[in-house]
């Protein structure tokens, strides 16, 4: 059979060269692609956690957040009523009255036991009530946990008549580690009867309440209140000169006149914090930190443990801050990334107006500076403040910032917002969900803090204030409440 013959061809090396070149680009192209995918994963894989972080979709029914929290403590996000009645009770037991055998001789005689219908105290009550909480400073819980120590952290929070947010701050303080050391202080500017059985209710730390005097609760019809001759908010000054309604020659910086509403946070924050360190007597000989919180806030178990750390590492991370800042309102929390870094900034009162501390040397250098806070025409004491670091404090408020929020807001509604449905769970579930995967995935209570440069903003300008501050009666109020009385 003919056929053609193959003749092979002389082997140059360039055949095989291109034949590794191809497997080498073959092989790089695959490791390159698998390297790829891999970091498609992990990226994705990050997303998804921050995801759950920030805005997973929780169950936020009364009972799921109720799951979330250990059974000893239901107590403390269980309502009393005090509204009791003889027909309360009959419905409770069936329809039938409550029977009691009162005859000493065994007969069976039965009397039925009636309740009064519960009435709140009056003004007048109210007034002696908080005379007498302010007079005797009883510190409940003192015979079980000991006398405060001189460097022991002192938690103030500011109350108002939100009970639902504040349960459950409680609920997270109760199981914060440390909390047996501290002393909470409640700062009231409404007397609730209910409040006060849910803050005597706390067993787990030391408690002592104090009472703002001067509200509006107690002043309903005179000043600090509502008088009926002050002048209504918008009446025009040359009008407000003609009625010779209250302050008309004093309209703030817009041309309003106060509305007490607004007027009495600003004094209740000034008052307490000068309650705390320069009136009451457990208080007298505290060099540490106290740290202000307000009653819709909500604490991680970890927080008095960073604040402590926080407060070591000021010396060599940040020798110039004055001010510790544990919260944050961000709508989105990346504990994996954040959960142990912290940065340095000058204080902003919009940022880092929540879960702040800081000791009587700071406190003592912000009241010689009372006139800039009490006169300047804005009724947030977050931005008055803001105003003194910028126009008085020889050493500016500097703070150290926990990049993983250890304080969150759960209000929903409050003096500025107003939504439709004001105790919501939604947020109350959604900070539980986050911190219990910050738990399981171990991102609390880290080891180590890591200093991270911030972001380059701009400089914070000095502005015009809000308003609602021009009142000469808020001022002098004001300044009043900043004078030491020991």
């Amino acid at each position: 059979m003919r056929g053609r013959i193959l003749i092979p061809l002389p082997n140059t090396g360039s055949m095989g060269r291109k034949r590794n070149n191809f497997y080498m680009r073959s092989i790089f192209l695959l490791a390159l692609c698998i390297f790829g995918l891999l970091q498609y994963h992990n990226f994705n894989y990050l997303e998804s956690r921050d995801t759950v972080l920030g805005d997973a979709v929780t169950n936020d029914s009364d009972d799921a957040i109720l799951a979330m929290v250990p059974a000893t403590l239901h107590k403390y996000l269980t309502p009393h009523s005090r509204n009791h009645s003889t027909a309360a009770v009959t419905g409770a037991m069936g329809g039938a009255p409550l029977l009691l055998n009162t005859s000493s001789s065994g007969a069976a005689t039965a009397t039925t036991i009636s309740f009064d219908v519960y009435h709140p105290p009056n003004i007048s009550e109210i007034k002696r009530q908080i005379v007498r909480y302010n007079d005797m400073q009883l510190v409940l819980n003192e015979d079980t946990f000991g006398p405060l120590q001189n460097d022991s952290v002192i938690i103030v929070v500011q109350v108002h008549t939100r009970i639902t947010y504040l349960r459950h701050l409680i609920v997270s303080l109760a199981q914060a580690q440390d909390i047996t050391k501290v002393l909470l202080v409640f700062s009231h500017d409404y007397y609730d009867e209910d409040i006060n059985d849910l803050v005597q209710q706390i067993d787990f730390c030391k408690v002592l309440q104090i009472f703002y005097p001067y509200s509006i609760q107690t002043h309903p019809h005179e000043y600090p209140g509502v008088d009926p001759n002050d002048c209504p908010r918008n009446i025009k000054k040359d009008q407000a000169m003609i009625r010779n309604c209250n302050n008309a020659l004093y309209p703030d910086l817009y041309g309003h006149y106060r509305e007490a509403k607004f007027t009495q946070t600003k004094h209740h924050w000034i008052w307490k914090a000068n309650r705390v360190f320069n009136e009451l007597e457990v208080t007298r000989f505290h060099t540490g930190l106290v740290l202000f919180l307000e009653e819709d806030h909500y604490v991680a178990e970890d927080f008095l443990y960073l604040l402590a750390m926080m407060q070591k590492r000021t010396k060599d991370l940040c020798p110039q801050c004055n001010v510790l800042s544990l919260g944050t309102y961000l709508k989105t929390f990346n504990y994996y990334t954040y959960h142990s870094k912290v940065e340095v900034m000058p204080w902003v009162s919009s940022k880092h107006n929540m879960g702040f501390a800081f000791n009587r040397t700071t406190w003592t250098n912000i009241r010689r500076c009372a006139r800039h806070f009490c006169t300047y025409d804005d009724y947030n004491w977050d931005w008055s403040l803001q105003h003194v670091s910028q126009q008085c404090l020889q050493r500016k408020l500097h703070a150290m910032i926990i990049k993983g929020p250890r304080v969150f807001h759960i209000g929903e509604c409050g003096v500025h917002h107003k939504n439709k449905n004001c105790e919501s769970n939604q947020v109350i579930s959604k900070v539980q969900h986050v911190l219990k995967i910050a738990r399981t995935s171990h991102q609390l209570f880290p080891r180590s803090l890591t200093l991270t440069v911030p972001s380059l903003s701009k400089k914070t300008k000095l502005r015009k204030g809000n308003g609602g501050w021009g009142d000469l009666r808020d001022h002098e109020l004001c300044l009043n409440m900043t004078l030491p009385t020991r």
